[in-house]
């Protein structure tokens, strides 16, 4: 290795070119701003989503309705698929852990039982939400639920 070899680190050299400093350096005169207008000038800056005039995008796409902020998005899962959890893997309590363990929902999510399907296991059932007839169906079959 010798001297003439030595080069900087990939990446920790900004631009070759300085900007604005006289006409040799070929970024002098206007330093890349142009002439006149508000662009050229100091402590010029523009609206976040400003198209030069233009009408911007925010403004042009069309919006419907009402968006509730505070909506609760409920995951729907249903009686069939409880009832084909507890068959396969011979469960006696059904509840979030259990659910996230086999995938039906993620760390974040909030669940509703749904009533379809037929439900005929004894299991203590733990859910956000529960339908009325998924209610009934649990505890025909001699269940319990807990709202979470």
């Amino acid at each position: 290795m010798n001297l003439s070899s030595l080069k900087p680190a990939k990446g920790s050299l900004k631009s070759k070119k300085r900007i604005g400093r006289g006409q040799g350096s070929g970024r002098g005169g206007t330093s890349t701003r142009g002439h006149k207008g508000a662009g050229s000038r100091s402590g010029h800056s523009t609206k976040i989503g400003f198209e030069g005039g233009q009408m911007p995008l925010q403004r042009r796409v069309p919006k419907f309705g009402f968006k509730n902020i505070n909506r609760v998005e409920y995951i729907g899962i249903n009686l069939d698929v409880l009832q084909g959890l507890v068959e396969k893997h011979n469960l006696t309590a059904i509840d979030f852990d259990t659910l996230k363990a086999y995938g039906l929902v993620s760390k974040n999510d909030v669940f509703k039982i749904l009533g379809r399907g037929e439900f005929s296991a004894k299991v203590e059932v733990k859910a956000h939400a529960f339908s009325a007839s998924a209610q009934k169906a649990i505890e025909a079959a001699g269940g319990s639920i807990v709202k979470l």
